[in-house]
C-alpha cells in the first residue's frame, strides 16, 4: 500500500474513533443525566475526546457557547471524515488500486 493512502487511512481511523467517542459520550450523557460526571465510562470517553474538543474550542470564536462545542466538534469530524474518504478514493484511483 502506498504511503499516502496509508497516512490518509490512519487519519481517517483517528477521526472515526473521535467521532464514535463523541457519539458515545452524548448517548451516555443522555442516559446518565446529571450524574454523568461520576460515571467511569463517561470520564473515559471525555478523556478520549478532550483533545479534539479543546482544539475546536481554540479555533472557534468566543461567542460560541461552550456547551455547543462538542456538537460542533462532531460535525467538523463528520465532514473531515467525508473529505478524507474522497481523498482516499482519489489517491486509490491515481495509484490504480481498488480500495
Amino acid at each position: 500500500m502506498p504511503l499516502d493512502i496509508l497516512l490518509v487511512s490512519i487519519l481517517r481511523t483517528l477521526v472515526e474513533v473521535a467521532g464514535f467517542a463523541l457519539l458515545g459520550q452524548g448517548a451516555l450523557a443522555v442516559l446518565a443525566g446529571k450524574y454523568r460526571e461520576q460515571n467511569i465510562f463517561y470520564r473515559v470517553l471525555r478523556i478520549i475526546t478532550g483533545p479534539v474538543v479543546r482544539a475546536v474550542r481554540f479555533i472557534t470564536p468566543r461567542f460560541v457557547i461552550d456547551a455547543h462545542v462538542p456538537m460542533l466538534t462532531f460535525f467538523l469530524l463528520f465532514w473531515l471524515w467525508i473529505v478524507l474518504a474522497l481523498v482516499k478514493r482519489h489517491l486509490c484511483s491515481l495509484h490504480g488500486l481498488a480500495c
